[in-house]
């Protein structure tokens, strides 16, 4: 009972980045760690949301997409893992349906009471009552925070047979299609974000790196290196450039006075 409260209570600081902002205390490798505290075990917690990190990397908030829920898919996946003495691939195994089925519960949540809390929020707004403004967004990011504390607690006292046992129920077509759509959920965020960034000036550049990688085979983080020295040469050209077009409007200033006198 105590070992689930605690847990439920590391699942509440890590989502308070929706109330506090991001702060990266919800990714695995870190509520892992913690998981493995409360339960006595920190080597496999470790490893476990290290794992899971990797399962997750890719999971982030990106324009309107929602990924699955990295704090319940690390926190009970770590947890039911320890408690069964399992490896990694239980962690994995538990981690990934309960993070996409726990995403459920949070779109319910962002798609129907924050708007409520939203327009509240915009009336106090239009009042001048900013005190208001951030009571509703405190409340609104505390209770997700409760909502998802709530379900690592009531899942853990319940076991991780009873969890395995309900997510067996699910029909084999709806988890292909859970799988299908987490796997799609980051592309599509990218796309939207790529729509809103992508100009003229900077699509050379994202094309650039698709050919370095596609063709070069450079890995990312040597892609990231050839950004970064590209972006500090860009910006130094335009700062030579800014500083050339001054010197001529001053020397055309300078010319203009002198013709005057």
């Amino acid at each position: 009972m105590l070992q689930a409260i605690l847990l439920g209570i590391v699942a509440f600081i890590a989502q308070s980045e929706y109330a506090l902002g991001t702060s990266l205390l919800s990714r695995p490798i870190v509520t892992g760690l913690f998981t493995g505290i409360v339960l006595g075990d920190i080597n496999t917690g470790i490893i476990m949301g290290a794992t899971l990190e990797l399962a997750f990397i890719g999971s982030f908030s990106v324009g309107a997409s929602i990924p699955p829920d990295v704090v319940t898919g690390g926190i009970l996946g770590t947890a039911f893992a320890i408690t069964a003495g399992a490896g990694t691939e239980t962690a994995l195994l538990l981690g990934l349906p309960i993070a996409t089925l726990t995403l459920i519960l949070k779109n319910v949540y962002l798609g129907l009471l924050i708007p409520m809390m939203n327009q509240k929020a915009d009336l106090y707004a239009a009042d001048g009552n900013y005190k208001g403004v951030e009571r509703m967004h405190l409340l609104a990011g505390f209770g997700l925070s409760l909502m998802l504390a709530l379900v690592v607690t009531i899942s853990f006292m319940v076991g991780s047979n009873t969890i395995s046992k309900l997510l067996a129920m699910i029909p084999a077509f709806v988890q292909n299609g859970l799988s299908v759509a987490t796997g799609l959920i980051p592309a599509l965020g990218f796309a939207m974000l790529a729509r809103l960034l992508i100009n003229k000036q900077v699509a050379p550049y994202f094309f650039l790196g698709f050919a370095l990688a596609a063709y070069l085979e450079i890995p990312v983080t040597g892609i990231a290196i050839f950004g970064a020295i590209t972006a500090v040469v860009v910006v130094n050209l335009r700062n030579i450039r800014g500083q050339g077009q001054s010197i001529q409007m001053t020397s055309g200033e300078v010319l203009d006075d002198d013709e005057d006198f």
